[in-house]
Protein backbone atom coordinates (compact mmCIF):
# COMPACT_ATOMS: atom_id res chain seq x y z
CA UNK A 1 0.00 0.00 0.00
CA UNK A 2 1.32 3.40 -0.99
CA UNK A 3 2.09 5.99 2.06
CA UNK A 4 -1.48 9.03 1.92
CA UNK A 5 -0.54 11.69 0.68
CA UNK A 6 -1.45 15.30 2.25
CA UNK A 7 -3.53 15.77 -0.31
CA UNK A 8 -5.74 12.51 0.22
CA UNK A 9 -5.57 13.29 4.05
CA UNK A 10 -7.22 16.69 3.31
CA UNK A 11 -9.73 15.43 1.16
CA UNK A 12 -10.95 12.38 3.51
CA UNK A 13 -11.08 15.64 6.79
CA UNK A 14 -13.10 17.72 4.26
CA UNK A 15 -15.41 13.98 3.44
CA UNK A 16 -15.69 14.00 7.42
CA UNK A 17 -16.60 17.53 7.99
CA UNK A 18 -13.53 18.07 10.20
CA UNK A 19 -10.67 20.21 10.74
CA UNK A 20 -7.32 19.07 11.54
CA UNK A 21 -7.76 20.20 15.46
CA UNK A 22 -10.68 17.49 14.88
CA UNK A 23 -8.50 14.74 13.69
CA UNK A 24 -6.03 15.62 16.50
CA UNK A 25 -8.50 15.60 20.05
CA UNK A 26 -9.54 12.41 18.46
CA UNK A 27 -6.26 10.47 17.92
CA UNK A 28 -4.59 12.14 20.68
CA UNK A 29 -2.19 13.80 18.10
CA UNK A 30 -0.39 17.54 19.32
CA UNK A 31 -2.02 19.92 17.16
CA UNK A 32 0.99 20.64 15.39
CA UNK A 33 1.90 17.39 14.24
CA UNK A 34 0.21 16.92 10.83
CA UNK A 35 1.36 20.27 10.02
CA UNK A 36 4.95 19.16 10.96
CA UNK A 37 4.40 15.86 8.86
CA UNK A 38 3.80 18.17 5.88
CA UNK A 39 6.73 20.83 6.66
CA UNK A 40 9.45 18.23 7.42
CA UNK A 41 8.25 16.06 4.45
CA UNK A 42 7.65 13.10 6.70
CA UNK A 43 5.67 9.89 5.60
CA UNK A 44 2.59 10.04 7.25
CA UNK A 45 2.03 7.28 9.73
CA UNK A 46 0.77 3.94 8.21
CA UNK A 47 -2.33 3.85 10.96
CA UNK A 48 -3.51 7.25 9.80
CA UNK A 49 -5.20 6.31 6.40
CA UNK A 50 -6.64 3.04 8.23
CA UNK A 51 -8.27 5.10 10.89
CA UNK A 52 -9.63 7.51 8.34
CA UNK A 53 -10.64 5.07 6.46
CA UNK A 54 -12.93 3.21 9.54
CA UNK A 55 -14.31 6.77 10.20
CA UNK A 56 -15.45 6.93 6.30
CA UNK A 57 -16.78 3.74 6.43
CA UNK A 58 -18.55 4.81 9.64
CA UNK A 59 -19.88 7.84 8.02
CA UNK A 60 -20.97 5.85 5.14
CA UNK A 61 -23.00 3.26 6.71
CA UNK A 62 -24.75 5.93 8.79
CA UNK A 63 -26.05 7.90 6.17
CA UNK A 64 -26.85 4.46 4.24
CA UNK A 65 -28.80 2.54 7.44
CA UNK A 66 -29.38 5.72 10.01
CA UNK A 67 -30.29 8.76 8.23
CA UNK A 68 -34.22 8.38 6.94
CA UNK A 69 -34.43 8.65 3.66
CA UNK A 70 -35.95 11.86 1.76
CA UNK A 71 -39.21 11.79 0.30
CA UNK A 72 -39.53 11.52 -3.35
CA UNK A 73 -41.89 14.22 -5.09
CA UNK A 74 -44.98 14.45 -4.80
CA UNK A 75 -44.52 11.96 -1.67
CA UNK A 76 -45.48 13.53 1.75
Amino acid sequence: MDPMTFEEFDAALVVLGWKIADFCRATGLHRNTPQRWRREGMEIPGWVPKHLGLLLDLQRLHKTHLVPPKPEAGES
